[in-house]
């Protein structure tokens, strides 16, 4: 049985950098899932690359095509992890540019696929490793000029007095005095929710 003839549809992941690119070119007669957005953010954190991922896990994707390989992640590592996950889901992604099938017709993992995959592994660890070595010469120097701090240097931590009159928090912590919840207390205020939780430690302290 032909693996696509498992699973309810066949998609085509398409990411644009901008609404000014037309992706319609792109979508090759199969349902086309659209992301606006650049290329630095992880596929999972994309809208569209959540709602296929959750199409996946209820079972109505059979295969996923791309114009290439490297519209499915930020970099190497995440490529990597992206193609491994939708495989172990036994979903075929379909690359048009590489030519490349991650799976064969009868489910089966294809084995030029799969030495890809370890390329792309092994390109993922030199990736990482370089980054690294850039970050510890870059550490290294900035100890020889005498300008390397430890933690961002020296910066005196925010008392909560300042952190709860800056206007925006102000404003939250009035909110939260309401009987406000935490979420609509920040919306009003203008201020993260990170930043309503925050407000809201400080205020059961007091």
């Amino acid at each position: 049985m032909n693996i696509q003839d498992e699973h309810e549809k066949n998609y085509k992941y398409i990411r644009v950098s901008t609404p000014e690119q037309n992706p319609a070119r792109q979508k090759d007669g199969l349902i086309p899932i659209v992301d606006i957005c650049s290329g630095s953010i992880p596929f999972e954190d994309r809208k569209g690359g959540e709602t296929l991922m959750r199409k996946v896990q209820l079972g109505f994707v059979g295969s996923v095509s791309v114009q290439s390989i490297d519209r499915l992640g930020r970099n190497t590592l995440d490529i990597l992890t992206t193609i491994k996950w939708f495989t172990k889901q036994g979903v075929n992604i379909i690359s048009q540019k590489e030519g490349l099938q991650t799976l064969l017709p009868d489910g089966t993992e294809n084995p030029t696929a799969k030495l890809m995959i370890g390329i792309l592994g092994t390109l993922a660890e030199f990736e990482l490793s370089r980054i690294k070595e850039r970050q510890a010469e870059g550490i290294a120097k900035a100890k020889e000029r005498g300008v390397y701090k430890i933690n961002g240097g020296n910066r005196s931590k925010e008392t909560k007095t300042k952190f709860l009159s800056k206007s925006k928090n102000a404003l939250c912590l009035k909110e939260l005095k309401r009987g406000t919840s935490v979420r609509r207390a920040a919306l009003l205020s203008g201020v993260s929710t990170m930043t309503a939780h925050k407000v809201k430690k400080y205020m059961l302290e007091d």
